[in-house]
């Protein structure tokens, strides 16, 4: 359990009760966000079940586990989909369910990981919960899911249902000091929803300096700089879902200055911004931001520069009113 991080411990602690006393069940879903590192958990959980010495724990050297550590073993299934930001076809669920009824290879459990769950529409979905409902005999099926909003009550109501907490403040810092020597400023931790593995990503691919450079080059646009409102949108371009996001996080903060809601967390360039506009228009511009960040996510095809710039062109016309 060493190589686990401290706020999937818990979880782990419990999973391994459950499977030492043979009352894992079988299915479970796991509600995580991106950051907090899930897969670790799934990794862990595929080398206990797969492993053919132990029972809560593996050993690591078994033809199991060295099957498990380069990817081979099959006995364990991931269903992903198939395309970067694309869904879980109905196909996929039934080659899913074909595995299900098939007898382990090792004599053992089989383990099928359903990744991100709320990537499968409806109708996959259904025909998941068919087989859900039978449960196969030594079969554990791990749905795992980063917005279980999305996920059919259905499906939610046959499982077993496991939550992947934003860890505690200190326990938070006090991993990320083990990390890194780098200084942690506190919005850089706002500014990634306080999911430890993108905050040290953050810090050690230097983003930060990327995200000091779309606030200024924000900044400057709404002040009817277009050549900044041009290398702005290029520069958003190179990686919208992220860096809007953070546009977001920036805008969400220059609201609640206007409220005098200012800390160490606070994002600086929010009270630039909270200068440039009121409260009711950066109220509406979040909402026409959450927007754009909607249409880009799902729908890829379309023309994200025209998007972005209409958006930016918006943004500066409610200062020039």
């Amino acid at each position: 359990m060493e190589n686990l991080y401290p706020w999937l411990k818990d979880i782990w602690h419990y999973w391994k009760l459950s499977l030492e006393t043979a009352q894992f069940p079988n299915v479970v879903l796991l509600n995580s966000v991106h950051g907090l590192g899930s897969e670790q958990l799934i990794k862990h959980l595929t080398q206990v079940l797969m492993c053919s010495n132990y029972l809560g724990d593996y050993c690591g050297f078994c033809h199991s586990c060295k099957l498990v550590e380069s990817g081979n073993h099959p006995d364990f299934h991931l269903i992903s989909p198939e395309i970067n930001g694309g869904g879980i076809s109905i196909n996929q669920i039934r080659f899913c369910n074909k595995i299900a009824c098939e007898t382990s290879q090792f004599s053992g459990f089989r383990l099928i990981v359903v990744m991100p769950a709320e990537a499968m529409n409806e109708s996959a979905s259904n025909a998941l919960l068919k087989t859900l409902e039978t449960s196969p005999s030594n079969c554990i099926f791990l749905l795992v899911s980063f917005k279980p909003n999305l996920l059919l009550p259905t499906i939610k109501s046959r499982c077993q249902c496991w939550n992947v907490s934003i860890p505690e403040h200190m326990v938070l810092l006090n991993w990320l000091k083990s990390k890194t020597k780098e200084d942690i400023p506190g919005y850089t931790l706002h500014l990634n929803n306080y999911a430890p593995i993108d905050i040290l990503t953050f810090i050690q691919t230097n983003e930060l300096e990327t995200y000091l450079m779309i606030e200024q080059k924000l900044i400057s646009a709404m002040k009817n700089d277009l050549e900044e409102l041009i290398n702005l949108t290029k520069c958003l371009l190179k990686d919208p879902n992220k860096y809007l996001a953070w546009l977001w996080y920036l805008f969400t903060d220059a609201q609640k200055s206007h409220f005098g809601l200012i800390d160490e967390y606070t994002i600086p360039g929010a009270i630039q911004l909270s200068r440039l506009l009121n409260y009711n228009d950066l109220y509406t511009q979040t909402a026409k931001l959450n927007l754009l960040r909607k249409e880009i996510r799902l729908h890829p095809v379309l023309n994200k520069e025209l998007l972005i710039t209409n958006w930016l062109i918006n943004l500066t016309n409610e200062i020039s009113t």
